[in-house]
């Protein structure tokens, strides 16, 4: 038989800080990091094909299945050098694209106009948006974010993510075209009739074994189909083990015990976006919970399903 490779039309790629930058003796030498995390960014991006949409983002820690083999033990990277790449190859009848909304420091409202120019609105196969906030801590990102996420906080579709570090790789842009001080949002959107989702908020009341167990129970009530499905965690620094009392993995090992076959992605960073929501397999939406408009907290943790159809 020969050979068959599947190449890549999207890749979304995660990394945290000290993967990205290296460990330069000197942090106070920001140049010299930026330069090493572009020159990363680059060399990664020439591994992929020229035409594919790649997003990267950096994050303070990682929540990684090893392969993105089911066998694997999904597993939450709070310290040291982690990673991973998603590489979606061409799927019939879905689309992903990757889009970016910079905060423009001359207008204080933003143009919703970009939305409809994103695939984001007018878009009757849209399912699911993934946002990322980068540069949080800069004067005006929370409320940039709040005039992203109002205008899609729609009951037909999903929105999960979080805020990161930084973005490293936007491929459908020049790279140079973000300063290093700027704020903004990255992310993918996923279209197509065929795609279910479903998200589960774990609040801060969410602190043992049991109650990140019931949560999942909530997930796995979505009945979404777990065959050609990826799950994503996006979850606060402050939870993780100091959150469960020194005890680690434990939102990963708790989804694992419900979606066994099911991949986990994800990260840790600094404020998550989501809520309680399905979009069910004839897309009519079910509230979880009373709360219906609130999709931005911290010390919080966001589990997503992403059902991208049947495979052949």
């Amino acid at each position: 038989l020969q050979k068959v490779h599947v190449l890549p039309q999207t890749v979304l790629y995660i990394a945290d800080a000290e993967t990205f930058s290296g460990h330069e003796e000197c942090h106070e030498q920001k140049k010299a990091r930026k330069r090493n995390s572009k020159e990363t960014a680059i060399a990664l991006e020439k591994l992929l094909p020229k035409r594919c949409q790649v997003l990267g983002l950096v994050t303070p820690g990682i929540v990684v299945t090893p392969m993105g083999s089911s066998s694997n033990q999904p597993q939450e990277i709070e310290d040291g050098e982690a990673g991973f790449a998603l590489l979606f190859p061409k799927i019939d009848g879905v689309k992903i694209h990757t889009f970016h909304f910079p905060k423009d420091l001359k207008n204080r409202v933003f143009d919703e106009s970009k939305f409809a120019e994103a695939g984001l609105k007018n878009n009757p196969d849209l399912r699911v948006v993934l946002l990322f906030g980068y540069n949080s801590w800069k004067s005006g990102a929370t409320r940039f974010l709040h005039q992203i996420v109002n205008p899609l906080n729609e009951k037909s579709i999903i929105l999960a993510g979080g805020q990161v570090e930084s973005f490293t790789s936007l491929t459908s842009e020049n790279n140079n075209a973000q300063p290093s001080d700027a704020c903004g949002v990255v992310g993918l959107a996923f279209s197509g009739p065929q795609i279910q989702s479903a998200t589960v908020l774990l609040d801060q009341d969410v602190a043992d074994e049991r109650t990140a167990e019931a949560a999942m129970q909530r997930l796995k009530a979505a009945n979404i189909p777990e065959r050609n499905t990826i799950g994503f965690m996006f979850a606060c620094v402050g939870r993780g083990y100091r959150h469960y009392k020194n005890k680690r993995n434990m939102e990963a090992d708790a989804f694992r015990k419900f979606f066994p076959n099911v991949p986990l992605f994800g990260f840790f960073g600094h404020g998550e976006i989501g809520c309680d929501r399905i979009v069910t397999g004839n897309f009519v939406l079910r509230e979880c919970n009373d709360i219906k408009d609130d999709l931005l907290h911290g010390y919080t943790t966001v589990m997503t399903l992403i059902h991208l159809g049947s495979t052949k």
